[in-house]
């Protein structure tokens, strides 16, 4: 037997599974909590809009008033990529022929 008495409060007890999953189940019952919405994705083949529209998951956790700032950044990002296909130079136009009259 010990001397010592043991400390009381500097240690919790941990959580057994019973209670985990009771909590786990308590969210997911939730009707007010925030609930993926699970729209399928396709790929597009541009890794920069794939990954833009796999942005879009992130509102799936967040309350609604957080869903505004995950779609402005992704349609500022969509709309980013499709000014740079703009940008991008096109074939070079033919040489003209210049006269030169003195």
């Amino acid at each position: 037997m010990s001397d010592t008495a043991p400390e009381t409060g500097t240690q919790t007890a941990p959580e057994t599974v019973p209670e985990k999953q009771e909590q786990e189940q308590e969210q997911e019952h939730d009707p007010g909590a925030p609930a993926p919405l699970d729209v399928p994705r396709a790929p597009t083949g541009d890794a920069e809009v794939d990954a833009l529209l796999d942005r879009l998951s992130d509102a799936d956790h967040l309350a609604t008033d957080g869903h505004v700032e995950v779609y402005e950044d992704v349609h500022r990002g969509l709309r980013d990529a499709l000014t740079a296909l703009d940008a991008h130079p096109g074939p070079p136009a033919p040489p003209t022929a210049y006269r030169h009259r003195s």
